[in-house]
């Protein structure tokens, strides 16, 4: 068996995702499997919601009827996981669970630094944390919510730069 933890996604019953979520952690807990099971994320977004002329901003699930969990697969841990209450089984062939691969598990959101943690706004002084650009330091300039990048104008070469970075390269500057 891996000794990697890794995203796997089991499917529950529609509506059960948050209970689903609280049973693993609460089973986990109580059977001291924290090395085993790191992480169980039930992927959520926001979304804006018009009622009348009101909008506010609620969350959705991204994939109603699925949680993701990030552990490392032993017979015990797919035992727990797989007879937690509100859980039909894991997404794979048969009953093998196939692992997220990090591509998959960037794209669902599970492992990305969320917007509302970000706490930068056009304006803000950054610095580059990660990357080529490490190091640089610049104002942002675009924050692009779907591509989850950020535009920030760096002085490079004598010259205002503008680059593209991703949420989890910056730092923000006080």
């Amino acid at each position: 068996m891996s000794e990697e933890a890794k995203w796997y996604v089991i499917h529950t019953y529609s509506g059960y995702e948050n209970k689903v979520k609280a049973n693993i952690e609460k089973l986990v807990e109580n059977r001291g499997i924290q090395h085993l099971i790191h992480k169980v994320e039930v992927p959520m977004e926001d979304v804006i919601e018009q009622k009348g002329d009101e909008k506010k901003v609620v969350k959705r699930k991204v994939f109603p009827g699925y949680v993701v969990v990030k552990m490392i697969m032993t017979d015990e841990s797919w035992y727990v996981v797989r007879n937690t209450r509100g859980v039909t089984g894991f997404v794979g062939p048969g009953s093998k669970p196939v692992p997220l691969s990090d591509e998959e598990a960037d794209r669902m959101g599970v492992e990305k630094i969320r917007m509302a943690d970000l706490n930068v706004s056009v304006g803000d002084t950054v610095s580059i944390s990660s990357g080529p650009l490490e190091g640089f330091a610049g104002v942002v300039e675009l924050i692009d919510a779907q591509k989850r990048q950020i535009t920030v104008k760096v002085s490079m070469f004598g010259r205002e730069t503008p680059v593209e970075v991703d949420y989890s390269q910056i730092t923000r500057l006080e």
